[in-house]
This record gives C-alpha cells, sequence and structure tokens, in this order.
C-alpha cells in the first residue's frame, strides 16, 4: 500500500520522463515509439510490429528509444498506427516489415521515412499527428489518455493527474459535495437515454441501506460501436477511480465491471489494472488512510444485447437469465441483489475524473444548454475516415460526417446517417446541419444511442436498412414480453417481403401500425425503441417503401431480387476480369468486345461490379 507522498512521488517522476508524450518542445534526447494496440491494430499485426521494435532496437543497442504499447489512437482507417514522439510523426498502414526502416531511418539518421507518412483525405503529406484534420475539430476529455499512456502500467496513468481525483473527494469534499459537483457540471449519461449522472447519484445516496453497489456497464452491443471497448483499452484506471468516486459518494464499498467476454483485450487491462489499483492500495481498505474502503470485481457477459438494460444487466450479475425487470422499482433504490445501485457505462465513468479536478463550470463550458461536455462516437460505414472520435456536444452531423471523417468515399453522396445502433434512428441529408445532442436527435426522431454513427452513401437502401436492424432485433429479443418477440417477428416478415417485392400497399400500412404499438407497449427500452429505425425511414424515405410495395422496385439497385446486373456495352473494354472473377460463370464475351451477363445464371454478389476496372457493370431496377 502507498501513501499520497509516495503516489504524488511517483507522478512527479514518471511525469518527468513522459513529458516527451505531449510536449512537441520537450528538450530531451529520448524517443517513445508508439504503437497502437487496440483491438482494430491488433487485428493488423500491431503486437507483431511492437515485437519487431524491441527486438531490432535490443539487437542494435540502442539505449534511448523505448517502444510503448498504448490504446486507441482513433484513425482507425490509418491503422496500424505508429506515432514517434517528441516530434509527433505520424506513420500509417504500417507492418511488421517496416520495423526495420523506421528505426534506421527514423531513429538512427533523423530523416522521416517519407512513404509511410500519413496522408489526409485530400492527399497532403502530415508530418505531425495534429496536421491531421481528423483530429482539428475533436475535443478529447473521455479519450484524453488513449493514445498517450500505456494502458497497462498505472505509473503512466498517475502521471497524467491519475488518482489525484480519488484523493480530492475523499480528504476536501463530503459526499454530498462530490454530488453536487457531477450535477452541476450537467453530466447525463452516454449510454443512451442520457439521464443526469448527478440526480442518480442522488437517489441512491439517499436510500437507506447497509449494502449499496456501483454497477460500470461495458456490455456494448449496437452494430458497430467500439466507444466503450476503445476507452477500457486505453485507459481503465479512469473508470475504476471514478466508481471508488462514485461509491464514496452514495455510500457504496463494491463496485462491479460487467463486460462481455468478446472484449478480451479490455477484460485482460481491466484484470491488470484492478491488481496494480490493489498493489498500491488504491482499491481496498483504508484507501489514502482515510478509512473509506471500495473494490472493484469484474463479471463477464456472453454478449446478450438485452444485457446492456440495466436491470437485465443486474440479473445476470445475480447469475440469472439476461431479461428486463418492471420498473419502478429503480435500481437507484432496489438494484443488484435488491441494494440500492448505480449504474453507468463507460464513457459517463470516464468523464468523472476531469470534472472533479477542472470543475463543474468548466465542464458545464462545454456542449449546449442541456447536452454539457463531449460524446464519443465511432464513425463507420461509407465515411473516409473510419474511427473513434470525441466531439463537443452541438457539434453538426455535417461537421462529423465531412470535416472529420473527409467525407463519403468514391465520389457518391451522403444519403442518411444511423446514430443510436438499432435503438436509433436515420437522419437524412436535410438534418446533415442538425446540432448533436440529444434533445435535437430526439426532435428528428432519432437518439443519441451509446454513440455509434453509421454513415450511408445513395448506393444504401433504406427498407433493407430497417430489415437489417430489425433482423438484430429479433434474434437479440429476450422474449419476455408479447409485444417485441412477436410483434418485431412480424415487422421482420414483411420488411423481408418487401425486399423481395411480395408485398402491398396494406403491408405498408400494418407495418407502420405494428411499430408505433411495439413502442407503446414493449417492457423495457430496448423494445420500446426497436422500431425506431423503421419509423424514421417511413417518415424520412417513405417514397422508397412505395416503389417496394407499388412498383418492386428498388432505387438504389440493393435488393436482389427487385433489379439486374448489367454491362454499359459503351464503357466495357471486354478485358474479361469479371468474366474470370464471376464464381458461377454467368459473363460471357469476347476479349476486346462488351461482354454480356445471362440473367438466368447470375446470382448478383456483385463481384463483377467491385472488379471491373472501367466502372462499366451496374445493378438497374427490373
Amino acid at each position: 500500500m502507498k501513501t499520497f507522498g509516495e503516489i504524488q512521488a511517483i507522478r512527479e517522476e514518471t511525469r518527468k520522463m513522459l513529458d516527451l508524450r505531449v510536449n512537441t518542445q520537450a528538450d530531451t534526447k529520448e524517443k517513445h515509439i508508439l504503437v497502437c494496440h487496440g483491438t482494430g491494430c491488433t487485428s493488423s499485426k500491431s503486437p507483431k510490429i511492437i515485437e519487431n521494435f524491441r527486438k531490432i532496437i535490443e539487437e542494435k543497442g540502442i539505449t534511448n528509444v523505448r517502444v510503448i504499447q498504448t490504446g486507441c489512437f482513433g484513425l482507425c482507417a490509418k491503422g496500424p498506427i505508429v506515432i514517434i514522439r517528441p516530434e509527433d510523426t505520424f506513420y500509417a498502414h504500417v507492418k511488421p516489415e517496416d520495423c526495420e526502416e523506421i528505426i534506421n531511418t527514423h531513429i538512427v539518421e533523423g530523416n522521416r521515412v517519407e512513404r509511410l507518412l500519413c496522408k489526409d483525405i485530400d492527399g497532403t503529406v502530415v508530418q505531425r499527428l495534429d496536421e491531421l484534420n481528423f483530429y482539428k475539430k475533436q475535443k478529447r476529455i473521455a479519450l484524453k489518455n488513449c493514445g498517450v499512456i500505456d494502458p497497462e502500467n498505472i505509473d503512466e496513468y498517475i502521471a497524467f493527474d491519475g488518482y489525484q481525483a480519488l484523493h480530492k473527494v475523499l480528504t476536501e469534499m463530503s459526499s454530498e459535495e462530490v454530488i453536487e459537483c457531477i450535477t452541476k457540471s450537467g453530466l447525463r449519461g452516454r449510454g443512451g437515454a442520457g439521464f443526469p449522472t448527478g440526480k442518480k447519484w442522488h437517489f441512491a445516496k439517499i436510500e437507506e441501506a447497509e449494502q449499496k453497489y456501483i454497477v460500470c456497464n461495458a456490455d456494448e452491443g449496437d452494430p458497430g460501436a467500439f466507444m466503450d471497448r476503445s476507452i477500457l483499452e486505453g485507459d481503465p484506471h479512469s473508470v475504476i477511480e471514478a466508481m471508488a468516486i462514485a461509491g464514496y459518494a452514495i455510500g457504496a464499498n463494491q463496485g462491479y465491471v460487467y463486460v462481455r467476454a468478446e472484449y478480451p483485450i479490455a477484460v485482460q487491462r481491466l484484470k491488470t489494472a484492478i491488481n496494480q489499483a490493489r498493489e498500491y492500495g488504491l482499491l481496498g481498505e483504508n484507501i489514502f488512510g482515510t478509512g473509506f474502503k471500495f473494490d472493484v470485481d469484474i463479471r463477464l457477459g456472453a454478449g446478450a444485447f438485452v444485457c446492456g438494460e440495466e436491470t437485465a444487466l443486474l440479473e445476470s450479475i445475480e447469475g440469472k437469465r439476461g431479461q428486463p425487470r418492471v420498473k419502478p422499482p429503480y435500481p437507484a433504490h432496489k438494484g443488484l441483489f435488491g441494494k440500492p445501485t448505480v449504474i453507468n457505462n463507460v464513457e459517463t465513468l470516464a468523464n468523472i475524473t476531469r470534472i472533479i479536478l477542472n470543475g463543474a463550470e468548466w465542464y458545464s463550458s462545454i456542449g449546449t444548454e442541456n447536452s454539457k461536455g463531449t460524446k464519443v462516437f465511432a464513425l463507420g460505414g461509407n465515411v473516409m475516415n473510419v474511427g473513434l472520435v470525441e466531439v463537443p456536444m452541438g457539434t453538426t452531423l455535417r461537421e462529423i460526417v465531412f470535416d472529420i471523417g473527409g467525407g463519403i468515399p468514391n465520389g457518391r453522396e451522403f444519403k442518411a446517417a444511423q446514430t443510436g445502433g438499432p435503438s436509433g434512428g436515420c437522419i437524412p441529408a436535410e438534418h446533415l446541419d442538425t446540432p448533436i445532442d440529444y434533445e435535437s436527435l430526439s426532435q428528428i426522431g432519432s437518439m443519441m444511442g451509446s454513440g455509434g454513427l453509421i454513415v450511408m452513401d445513395e448506393t444504401k437502401c433504406m427498407v433493407d436498412i430497417a430489415r437489417f436492424y430489425l433482423d438484430f432485433t429479433v434474434s437479440e429479443s429476450c422474449g419476455k414480453c408479447t409485444p417485441c418477440r412477436i410483434g418485431t417477428k412480424r415487422m421482420l416478415e414483411i420488411l423481408t417481403r418487401m425486399c423481395e417485392g411480395k408485398s402491398s400497399i396494406e403491408e405498408l400500412n400494418k407495418l407502420e401500425k405494428l411499430a408505433l404499438n411495439i413502442k407503446k407497449s414493449s417492457i423495457c427500452g430496448l423494445g420500446q425503441s426497436a422500431p425506431n429505425p423503421v419509423l424514421s425511414t417511413l417518415k424520412y424515405f417513405k417514397d422508397e417503401y412505395l416503389d417496394h410495395v407499388s412498383y418492386n422496385k428498388c432505387r438504389a439497385g440493393y435488393c436482389k431480387a427487385l433489379c439486374n446486373i448489367v454491362i454499359d456495352k459503351e464503357k466495357c473494354k471486354g478485358c474479361h476480369i469479371c468474366a474470370k472473377n464471376c464464381p458461377v460463370n454467368a459473363i460471357s464475351g469476347d476479349i476486346g468486345k462488351p461482354h454480356e451477363i445471362n440473367q438466368s445464371i447470375c446470382i448478383k454478389c456483385n463481384t463483377c461490379i467491385s472488379k471491373c476496372p472501367f466502372k462499366a457493370i451496374h445493378t438497374e431496377t427490373i
């Protein structure tokens, strides 16, 4: 166990060593090679890159260079990413075989490896991280340490003010003052509904009970979402420290992190961080000699989407089948094991320490009147800069998609953006200038959700998009209530018939009625929001539904049953590439002459479209 004085000594000593991580003018000959070791870059062999760097440095006897594994830098489209500090050089798409050239050219000779330097969307070569448009409009609070520190080294977290907030609340603030600070900051839950965090803590605080609990909801189940995972992988101590602060605020001594087992890197780093915090006396008995005790344990989820709903999550922790409870009572009154419980998601907790250290006024000055602070989004789909972004509330969708995301690839047009995952809605181009905050999104039929933001271009069929999300909801329904269990299945069947050209205008009306009834009568928030993708696409893209049911036509050329794949004879050069790649030999023609597709054989796999170098093949409505 370490005293606060010892923690401060670690902070000062480590901070000097890490100054070059954030100070590009650092007066040092030492260099740090930062390599992303998040899930995305790990899948592209970043562990091998780290291994190669360390091996080469050891073989060459270089002593002034350290290789550091970090969490996600955010710009996943450029991974694996390597940053060299203090000069802040950004290398993109690095491969294990590039390591020796980087060491020889950059570290030994002092010259950048030009071919590996990151390029911005306009093709401009960037010398430094902060030159990228991707980062210019971002403001990192929850992601502050991601891509900066080694998430498996507690000393590095301490060097960047780690556990200072916990010491402050334990020695300078009453529990009431902590809750007041969080309340005045305006922080709202980042898991979807946006309930005020301070109010939730207050409700649990005033409940009288011998035992209370803090639960971190890390069961991130939305398709395309990876915000919480990235925070746990890049900065796990920020969540642990925040849970301890919440425990002090409401009078709890035990916390649980409920995380899905499909996040092995996040789970491993959480375990490491918890063990380190216990070793330093930052978890356990008599923290900082104040008499306060608090500990954290991990509970693994099996990946059920419904366990992201707070009461279903509690059921799962208790060893029961993950199904939502009827509310009230709410968890703050009767939660885990029947005791008062505060449940916050990962991103919500990642903001807590910064609010305590910088003050409620600082945080509330960021964002909009009713939506304070920043929001982390997993930006994906048809956008150039796929990745993790954190922006002030009130940033417009246009800024996120075009200024940060770099716009739509292949010269195509923006069609819609899906926010909130299966519980959210589709936002059309006419609302591109909508500020991203809780109220604005709700007014246009969408929601913040946990932070997934999927961009779609004009090649996407909005009827099929609604079908995709309903298919997910049907497979993930817990089955407890009839509206969700049966109603969503009937909706999916109707949407499937529409995409096959087998539906009618009567079924379109039936679809909308079903959606509204399910929204009113499902037992939990997930069931109540399941119809949102259908309702929002009906609101903004009803003409596409009418095309499907009235004319058996898919204007996007996406629904296979409603279109053919054809070759433009004027563009076709007869290169035969399409024929060579066709899996069913449906394409014929002589070399140098226009080819044809036999529609009776074609399985509409779109392989020929993707392989044609002359863009001569396209879909055509029947």
